[in-house]
């Protein structure tokens, strides 16, 4: 009975039962191929994909050397905070670190983990400071409709913590970041990484099976296989392609090449995967496989509407509300994204010549931005004189003949 079990059971368990589909596990499992074997990802081991490390430090050191103002709306427009505030956004946010180390930190968290977070230290109703959360070592909490942070032992209000996420969860305590959503895309690249350093670090020889008569017992095929891997070694060492095989046999590979396998390939796509994930232009992963002149320049200017100036916008709401408050529309800040255009001295130049030549901006105004030194005459407003309002034109009549003279007039002969 027990044998008729046993046979009962490997029928029911075989490929050959009509009631296992071929596209089930079950069928992989027959075959020993359950599961996947790609690597978890995580922050760490994601970061060190190049494409991956390339997203994040370009978007979070880009962000950070935007220049970041405070401004007060006036009768007259808005002008810039100066004093204890505009030292606090725009050059040291705290004692230890400058407004390009805060901010690049606080975009990185972004961009890694999915969120940003900073806590503003208060005297009163004045700002003393800005000091930046470690996101993974932060618990949002929600009790009815006010939200909480706990980090190191303290909780404190939303109220007093400057919070951008990625992308938030339905529960809105909870985020997405780019490196989880794009996990599977990451952990491809990770395999890719190390299959191809397996590969070449063994001198690029595919794991191989040896054919041909082989020795009696386990003890001699050891030594045979040895045999093998040391003419292989000694071959690699040497630099010299060939090396001596017994008679009758040979060497077959079992791993698969890569260029068949299109790895290169292969590789060069996740770089575009990764791109998508960030949603940058491929172009700014350094990756010009389809750039030329034309669309290189219109990704540029992809990337300052659809890219950094949303992520402006996003750091810009939060602050105005956190540091002012919901009804204080008076006092604002705002990034710059002229600062963009700092490596483009051709654009920027012309740009700041059509400003002044229009009267947008004062020649002062514009010294200003340069970093330049005032001039006494550089506060007025300008424009060229060949640009008038309609109906002021002088009325210009040229005469066809020369008038004749009056008689007695000094011209009479």
């Amino acid at each position: 009975m027990k044998i008729g079990f046993e046979i009962s059971r490997a029928r029911r368990d075989s490929i050959e039962n009509p009631t296992v589909p071929v596209s089930s596990e079950s069928f992989l499992a027959f075959f020993g191929l359950t599961g996947t074997n790609l690597p978890a990802v995580t922050i760490e081991n994601a970061l060190t994909v190049p494409a991956v490390t390339a997203a994040v430090t370009f978007l979070s050191r880009t962000l950070a050397a935007l220049p970041l103002h405070a401004y007060k709306k006036t009768k007259d427009g808005s002008e810039k905070i100066s004093g204890r505030l505009e030292t606090i956004v725009h050059e040291n946010p705290n004692d230890h670190m400058d407004s390009f180390k805060f901010r690049q930190y606080f975009w990185q968290q972004v961009f890694t983990g999915g969120r940003g977070l900073a806590w503003i230290e208060r005297n009163g109703r004045e700002i003393e400071a800005l000091w930046p959360f470690n996101p993974s070592k932060t618990v949002v909490l929600r009790r009815g409709f006010d939200v909480f942070y706990q980090s190191d032992g303290k909780e404190y209000p939303a109220a007093d913590v400057i919070d951008v996420p990625f992308m938030l969860r339905g529960d809105q305590t909870g985020s997405f970041g780019p490196i989880m959503l794009a996990s599977k895309a990451i952990a491809l690249a990770l395999s890719m990484n190390e299959y191809g350093a397996k590969f070449f670090s063994g001198g690029g020889v595919p794991p191989l099976a040896l054919e041909g008569p082989l020795p009696a017992g386990p003890e001699a095929m050891k030594r045979a296989m040895a045999d093998v891997s040391r003419a292989i070694d000694a071959a690699r060492a040497n630099d010299k392609p060939v090396f001596a095989m017994p008679p009758g046999h040979k060497l077959t590979p079992v791993g698969f090449d890569p260029e068949k396998g299109q790895m290169t390939d292969a590789r060069r796509f996740q770089i575009e995967e990764i791109a998508r994930a960030w949603q940058l232009p491929p172009v700014f992963l350094q990756d010009l496989t389809h750039g030329t002149f034309t669309n290189t320049e219109q990704q540029d200017l992809h990337l300052t509407k659809h890219v950094i100036g949303q992520w402006c916008t996003a750091l810009e709401g939060e602050m105005n509300l956190k540091l002012f408050g919901r009804f204080s529309g008076n006092r604002f800040v705002e990034h710059n994204l002229d600062g963009l255009m700092r490596g483009d001295f051709a654009t920027r130049t012309a740009g700041l010549a059509q400003s002044v030549q229009n009267a947008i901006r004062t020649p002062n105004e514009v010294r200003a931005l340069e970093n330049l030194p005032s001039l006494p005459e550089g506060e007025k407003l300008l424009i060229q004189g060949a640009t008038v309002p309609l109906g002021s034109q002088q009325q210009l009549t040229l005469p066809l003949t020369k008038p004749k003279p009056q008689e007695g007039g000094p011209d009479a002969p």
